[in-house]
């Protein structure tokens, strides 16, 4: 069993992981406890693995289930971490959401199939979802339209929460989303359920979402320190510091967020910090060119002068965990 299970009380940073591979684009279980390991020394309050950014699409069953064993045995009920579970079949999701909080994951995360197209069907979607789940499996619902094509207006979320009371966090990659999160946030002081709101979309308005009602972060930066400690000031009410330490950040969050390219950008970096071996995405993905590396270079250094010069802003990794 877990030793935590996801609740509506979630806060900070829950890093999105990447799947480390070798060159050969074979699975690297090394990578994968060196990467587990940089993410908890990075102070972050919990892990999402399997998911859209994780190339879950391109694991067997079998190296799906090493990889998540791997993370968990790493993790060791420090923090709790939350599998990807999304599948076009329904009973694949309830396979590997069953799997995975035997187990010991905190909880399972599914965002709708691609063909709903109205607000009724993604609501029947998710009670059959839930229902086929069980009560005992705490869901976290993404939504991330740009991504999957499919819309759901902050009224209809409204009622899927309310139907379903094993829904304890809501993943909001809604872009633009701003005003949806409010709508969200003013509903609970009207009465509605409170869920954990966390947001994605790479971190690139994390400040105005903290501001808007947000619980913190659920994405896959490749500094995941700068993400906490934004969290972090943001929650002790030092709303000026958090912003101060985003924008040193803020050019490499933007380049980060190309899309297609994205993901080779963030594991070149995570690769260069020493949290894997090599930064390879798996076949078919992208490949960084020789101009791509020398644009990320200039950039990683323009980071380190921020620091140096504006540094007395920064706040320094898991030295403030007030959101645990």
């Amino acid at each position: 069993m877990p030793s935590q299970i996801l609740t509506a009380n979630a806060r900070g940073v829950f890093a999105i992981s990447a799947t480390p591979f070798l060159d050969d684009g074979s699975l690297d279980l090394a990578s994968t406890e060196s990467l587990t390991q940089f993410y908890l020394d990075a102070g972050v309050h919990g892990l999402v693995i399997l998911g859209m950014m994780g190339e879950a699409n391109k694991l067997s069953d079998d190296e799906a289930r090493r990889f998540l064993g791997r993370v968990l045995d790493v993790v060791g009920g420090r923090i709790p971490v939350i599998v990807g579970a999304s599948n076009p079949g329904t009973l694949n999701l309830v396979q590997l959401s069953h799997d995975a909080m035997a187990a010991g994951a905190a909880g399972v995360m599914v965002a709708p199939v691609t063909s709903l197209r109205t607000d009724p069907q993604a609501r029947d979607y998710f009670a059959a979802i839930c229902n086929a789940l069980g009560p005992d499996v705490p869901l976290v619902l993404q939504d991330f339209p740009l991504a999957l094509g499919v819309h759901m207006s902050a009224s209809i979320l409204g009622q899927i929460f309310a139907e379903n009371p094993q829904i304890v966090m809501f993943k909001h990659e809604d872009w633009p989303g701003l005003n949806k999160l409010s709508i969200l946030r003013d509903a609970e002081e009207k009465g509605a359920r409170r869920l954990s709101i966390l947001t994605g979309m790479g971190g690139l308005h994390l400040p105005q979402e903290l501001a808007r009602g947000a619980d913190g972060a659920m994405t896959g930066f490749c500094f995941p320190e700068m993400l906490v400690g934004v969290c972090a000031a943001y929650a002790r009410g030092d709303a000026e510091a958090g912003e101060d330490l985003f924008d040193i950040y803020l050019p490499l969050v933007r380049h980060e967020a190309q899309p297609g390219i994205g993901l080779a950008l963030r594991k070149e970096v995570l690769r260069r910090r020493g949290a894997i071996a090599s930064g390879v995405t798996r076949h078919p993905g992208p490949k960084l060119t020789a101009r791509d590396h020398e644009d990320l270079t200039s950039l990683l250094a323009r980071i380190e002068r921020r620091l140096a010069t504006d540094g007395k802003n920064a706040i320094v990794a898991g030295a403030e965990r007030t959101m645990a």
